[in-house]
């Protein structure tokens, strides 16, 4: 092989190596999971709220099949249509003072809002 050709194949291996290596690079930026998206603790949630009583998922459906609780989603209408808890009732926030008068006073009135 001459000198001329020996220069010549230099560069294209560099060239080769580097797209190797950036589709390394892109594999497996692409294949890495999400990090979790922190949640507020619940111990500081319960100190900033001490008056409201948490609910955990077991007593509100135990208390919606037995009819004694109405389930409120008050997060707007979007996003009740797009998913929301089966039986549950959308008033949203904003309009949960005016209509109170809505809802049964002798059940237990359970809101949510994720």
């Amino acid at each position: 092989m001459s000198p001329q050709k020996k220069n010549n194949s230099i560069p294209l291996l560099i060239l080769i190596g580097g797209g190797l290596l950036l589709i390394v690079a892109a594999f497996m930026l692409a294949s890495q999971t999400p990090a979790a998206v922190p949640t507020p603790d619940a111990a500081l949630v319960e100190e900033t709220y001490p008056e409201i009583q948490r609910v955990s998922i077991e007593e509100a459906k135990a208390a919606l099949d037995l009819s004694s609780a109405v389930i409120v989603d008050v997060r707007s209408a979007e996003a009740y249509q797009g998913n929301h808890i089966s039986g549950a009732i959308n008033i949203p926030l904003e309009e949960l003072e005016t209509r109170l008068g809505e809802l049964d006073k002798d059940k237990w009135i359970i809101t949510y809002c994720t």
